[in-house]
């Protein structure tokens, strides 16, 4: 037989995981309300399908963007011939306004600064291969984005040590915790390099507060270490505060310039604000120009198409258009956020609270048979198979308590959303717990929550979620 390489014959990729199989398991039998309507829905894919009338409203006032043309003439062939890989200028210029419109204007990016790669999950490995060796690892905040493993691991040959987070606080980042995550990469001989973050965060769908902000930048300020903050969500915040991202922090303590701004580095892409992960748009940002310069040598194994980034370039620097995007999309999101979590109550299921984000972090712990991972696999496979829904088990992003689930629910419609929440109260009524819950009043169903479910969920104000000032 034919020797191969171990990248090859090893499952480093990490496809064998729940994640990957539930998406496995809908492609074999997918929804259609006309021609499947007993398929099975997806519920496991972070897609943001609400918005794509805006999107096509625009580019039916503006034909040229998107038949190729400037002002009614035809660029096939400049865009069709060979491009640089640093990419197009006015390409980057609309990508670092639009980055800064999202942050309030608070903050700056220099498009120079910016590297263009073919999606975040191309931008993230970018990042690892400039900034460790193999063997080297990353801390990561649990529970954390599955597609992780793939794409921080599998090519680069990093490592990945959990900074184990709990429900106690709402999965909020400690200092303790983060001390104990170094402390045991120490233990196991492993060179940190860095801290890596999802802001908002997938899956819990939650904004960072700046009191964690602030911890991480001065974690990795005493450590000497680097900060990735991936902040390809920032666009969906539709809670009532203004997204924080680490580069506001970096002004406010006045770090712009330094050392410390070289080792903070941001990824973005518009596959997630802007719904366009088809496109594969994705962006790394840093203040370290050997970094900016290695990581655009890379780009050339996943550039963005030349006629990507014309008809993009187009689309951003309509600020009108961009303005009103941004709020409609938001308006858009909380709406249908509120009607997941409503669907969810109605069968006596709770979630962490939302802010950001294509999906909710939910609770199912009072369904288990046992407070197991094996249990919640159980579970997850009951939902799977018979209740035909694709949610993604908590196990699969690294959570250290077994029970809970990322749903989402900008990948749909309406309709759909409705018809797998009629599905998923069904089966919870079927079940003694449900069957319990069924029998009981409202204030019976609440009380019963509260004794089966941590306090926090009821607990937590919502102020513990919105970014203090200190």
């Amino acid at each position: 037989m034919k020797q191969l390489s171990t990248k090859v014959t090893s499952n480093g990729h990490g496809q064998d995981s729940s994640y990957f199989l539930g998406w496995e398991e809908y492609e074999k039998n997918p929804y259609d309300e006309i021609t499947n309507p007993n398929g099975m829905i997806q519920m496991g894919l972070a897609e943001n399908q609400l918005c794509f009338d805006l999107i096509e409203s625009w580019l039916a006032k503006n034909p040229d963007a998107a038949s190729l043309k400037r002002n009614g003439q035809s660029i096939f062939k400049e865009l069709a011939l060979f491009q640089d890989y640093h990419g197009m200028p006015e390409f980057k210029k609309a990508m670092a306004e639009f980055m800064e419109e999202i942050r309030g204007n608070r903050v700056t990016f220099d498009p120079k600064k910016i590297v263009l790669a073919a999606g975040s999950t191309s931008a993230n490995e970018t990042l690892m291969f400039c900034l460790a060796e193999p063997g080297d690892a990353f801390l990561l905040p649990t529970p954390y984005y599955p597609g992780f493993d793939r794409d921080l691991k599998w090519r680069t040959g990093a490592e990945i040590l959990p900074i184990h987070c709990s429900s106690s606080n709402g999965f909020q980042i400690t200092e303790a915790a983060l001390q104990q995550a170094y402390q045991q990469a120490q233990k196991l001989d492993l060179k940190v390099k860095g801290v890596l973050v999802t802001n908002p965060s997938n899956p819990l769908g939650t904004a960072l507060t700046r009191r964690e902000l602030n911890l991480l930048v001065d974690f990795i300020t005493s450590k000497n270490i680097h900060l990735i903050s991936d902040e390809i969500y920032s666009g969906t915040m539709f809670g009532f505060e203004q997204f924080i991202s680490v580069m506001d922090v970096l002004k406010d303590k006045k770090l712009e310039n330094t050392e410390v701004s070289k080792r903070v580095h941001v990824v973005y892409s518009l596959s997630k604000d802007l719904g366009l992960p088809g496109f594969r748009v994705g962006a790394i940002y840093s203040n370290d120009e050997m970094i900016v310069s290695a990581a655009t040598k890379m780009s050339s194994f996943g550039l963005v198409s030349s006629q990507t980034q014309y008809l993009l370039s187009a689309l951003l620097s309509d600020k009108k258009f961009t303005s009103q995007y941004l709020e409609e999309n938001q308006k858009r999101l909380k709406s249908r956020q509120r009607r997941l979590v409503s669907g969810l109550e109605a069968a006596g299921i709770t979630s962490l609270r939302s802010n950001a984000g294509l999906f909710c972090w939910v609770d199912m712990r009072h369904l288990l048979d046992t407070n197991t991972f094996e249990a919640e696999l159980e579970l997850w496979k009951k939902i799977v198979y018979n209740v035909k829904l694709n949610i993604s088990p908590g196990s699969s992003c690294h959570c250290t308590e077994p029970g809970w689930f990322r749903v989402c629910f900008a990948n749909m419609s309406e309709d759909t959303l409705d018809l797998a929440l009629k599905r998923l109260k069904t089966f919870v009524e079927s079940t003694d717990c449900g069957r319990m819950i069924s029998r009981s009043s409202h204030e019976r169903l609440k009380s019963l929550r509260k004794k089966t479910v941590s306090n926090w969920v009821f607990r937590v104000s919502w102020s513990d979620r919105v970014p203090d000032e200190r």
